[in-house]
């Protein structure tokens, strides 16, 4: 079982890099919300690191409830991933994901202090997991499934928000915790759209939107969010650093450069490379802005 659990998270959920992107999502928006309320005494103890392992496992058993309930979409499309390939078994992945899960929900009942919002977050997921009871209906909708599985982001991020506000006696409702809640959320929508937005010669049996609305139309939109994501980041990082604002805005006339040209020609590239790269150039952007900050202060 070992081997093959290994197998299945060296390819389908990193460990390692996943613990940091669990830290990495924990820590952006816990001193977002810190820094804009003007609190810079703080105090970093087990509640963070639970919050965010509870991020990292989350996210681990939505990944092994995704790879479950499209296994026999898998076996058709996507032979060679470890499930579908029989490399893994399903009793393998569903015993580790049960130890993670447990462990996860005794750490959140003994430490954690949102605890409603850590249930609020699991419930979402195992309605995700479900189809939310609409399986024939979702599933074979691209739209509706976006629509109905997306958010999941938010409801990582208001987990994040609830611990910060109720450990530090921060206002729930603010402009900063309302732009924190989408932080985050639009990257994981722009990226959802473009990886599933391709050029006409790249589309093949696999649904996409630019198979269902046409490639320019899925791009417009990427754009728009792109456009609208990129002003919630400014709000956030305003009182912070001016230069980050300045970053920000030449990332997003790079990126809708970009989009631009993929729309004059669809062919030059594949549009979801461009967007990676610019989402870690932004969400760079967004940990050094907090770590100038919490070093040298205002700039």
């Amino acid at each position: 079982m070992l081997r093959r659990l290994h197998i299945y998270f060296r390819e389908m959920y990193p460990i390692i890099p996943r613990l940091i992107l669990g830290g990495i999502v924990f820590f952006e928006i816990y001193f977002i919300v810190l820094l804009n309320n003007g609190i810079t005494d703080f105090k970093i103890g087990i509640q963070e690191f639970i919050g965010a392992f509870t991020v990292f496992s989350f996210l681990m058993w939505l990944r092994i409830a995704d790879d479950l309930k499209d296994y026999e979409t898998d076996k058709k499309l996507f032979k060679e991933r470890p499930l579908p390939s029989g490399r893994v078994k399903k009793r393998d992945i569903i015993f580790i994901c049960i130890i993670v899960e447990v462990i996860t929900i005794i750490l959140n009942i003994i430490y954690m202090n949102n605890l409603l919002f850590f249930i609020i977050l699991y419930g979402y997921g195992y309605l995700m997991s479900k189809w939310f009871f609409q399986k024939s209906k979702i599933q074979p909708s691209l739209p509706l499934a976006l629509i109905t599985h997306n958010p999941v982001q938010m409801f990582i991020n208001l987990y994040i928000i609830s611990f910060t506000c109720i450990k530090y006696y921060i206002p729930a409702l603010s402009l900063t915790t309302v732009m924190a809640l989408f932080t985050l959320y639009f990257p994981a929508l722009i990226w959802e759209v473009s990886r599933k937005t391709k050029a006409p010669k790249d589309e093949n049996e696999y649904v996409t939107y630019s198979k269902l609305f046409g490639y320019k139309k899925a791009t417009r939109f990427v754009l728009i969010i792109t456009i609208v994501d990129i002003i919630t980041n400014i709000i956030l990082v305003w009182n912070l650093n001016k230069i980050s604002v300045l970053v920000l805005i030449l990332l997003v006339t790079w990126m809708t450069y970009k989009f631009i040209e993929f729309i004059k020609d669809p062919e030059k590239y594949k549009i979801v490379s461009k967007v990676e790269r610019y989402t870690y150039l932004q969400e760079t952007t967004m940990l050094l802005t907090v770590a100038l900050y919490l070093l040298i202060g205002k700039i």
